[in-house]
């Protein structure tokens, strides 16, 4: 079940989380479990090297689906939120200030050019209708 109904749920979990992020700019950050849909609410990324520049990479693997009563065409099945954007020495970048939904089966990844100058920091909500 690719799209849950979020009027009756039976659980919804805030929460957090963050990585140091690798310069593997594929890797694995959050997958979406079945039953589930997360409703990512912030996503931050700080530059924690006092000197140098760092660029992110951040997308959604797996999006190709859409929700019943909407039709998509040639649907793109990864979406980048942020392709080598540059994250300045000491600075924070907002990535994300809007809510947005990944649904069953997403997964989110990316990356640094640099590894481990840069901190990613995401709050979401897992909605549940098991």
């Amino acid at each position: 079940m690719a799209n849950p109904n979020i009027v009756n749920v039976t659980t919804i979990y805030g929460g957090n989380a963050s990585w140091n992020l690798s310069n593997t700019l594929t890797a694995t950050l959050l997958t979406v479990s079945a039953d589930v849909v997360v409703k990512v609410n912030t996503i931050l990324c700080a530059n924690v090297d006092g000197t140098n520049a760092a660029q992110l990479d951040l997308f959604i693997d797996g999006v190709g689906t859409t929700v019943t009563g909407v039709t998509g065409t040639s649907l793109a099945t990864t979406i980048y939120l942020a392709k080598t954007v540059n994250v300045p020495a000491d600075d924070i970048l907002v990535v994300v200030d809007k809510p947005f939904y990944l649904m069953e089966n997403d997964i989110l990844k990316g990356g640094a050019s640099v590894a481990s100058d840069l901190d990613l920091f995401i709050s979401y909500e897992v909605i549940n209708d098991a």
